[in-house]
């Protein structure tokens, strides 16, 4: 069930802007001090307004993801003890058995998301990094498909925040992506994404491509 975004809730900051309606957003970054300056904000306002804060992080780089929150004066430790800050390994989370399940993958946003919100979280602030679509893993050039379905189960009360490395992805993916999401971060600015396309139309569309002719590939774009 999708809920609409409260007339009295307070206003969520992200990019010096406040979001609408429309919160499955894709950041696209060029390196990981630019990420950092636009997430650690709208991150400690949640956890200064008491909401969830989920978080998917590459393994190899959770100790640097806590440092950054550190240096924001977000208390690491308390927040998770409290379980009002919960880090996700990506290997936990999207390949538990070796490969990706996007079905499995949607269920389990459905059960974090509902699970906050039983426990008395009136939001929870999802950040996911995706760089984990590059391994080499089954599932996932599941990818495109995955992004547009989270959009018809995605709760409007809680943003997403999809961060993609741009030096990474090939440009092809990155267009894909970009039609998945209905707000987009790019150069430091938020805005609602002219190039959206709604999720039925855009499964649509995948099914007539057919099989896709190998995963999204790592490639020197925009340097």
């Amino acid at each position: 069930m999708h809920l609409s975004p409260s007339k009295n809730e307070k206003p969520i900051h992200f990019a010096g802007s406040e979001l609408g309606p429309k919160r499955h957003i894709c950041g696209f970054f060029r390196n990981a001090e630019e990420e950092y300056r636009f997430l650690l904000p709208f991150i400690k306002e949640g956890f200064d307004r008491g909401e969830k804060a989920f978080h998917v992080i590459n393994p190899k780089l959770i100790g640097n993801h806590l440092e950054r929150l550190r240096s924001a004066g977000i208390d690491v430790n308390r927040f998770a003890d409290s379980g009002q800050l919960e880090l996700c390994d990506w290997d936990q989370a999207y390949f538990p058995d070796g490969r990706f399940d996007q079905d499995r993958m949607l269920r389990m946003w459905q059960e974090v998301l509902s699970a906050a919100g039983l426990s008395g979280y009136a939001r929870t602030r999802l950040v996911a990094h995706m760089e984990w679509a590059l391994e080499e893993r089954d599932g996932v050039n599941d990818l495109l498909e995955y992004e547009a379905r989270f959009n018809l189960i995605h709760d409007a009360k809680d943003p997403v925040i999809c961060a993609y490395d741009l030096r990474r992805f090939s440009a092809d993916v990155i267009m894909d992506v970009l039609r998945t999401h209905p707000m987009i971060i790019i150069g430091g600015i938020l805005q609602e994404n002219p190039f959206f396309v709604p999720p039925e139309e855009f499964l649509r569309e995948l099914r007539e491509r057919g099989p896709t002719s190998g995963k999204a590939r790592a490639a020197s774009f925009l340097q």
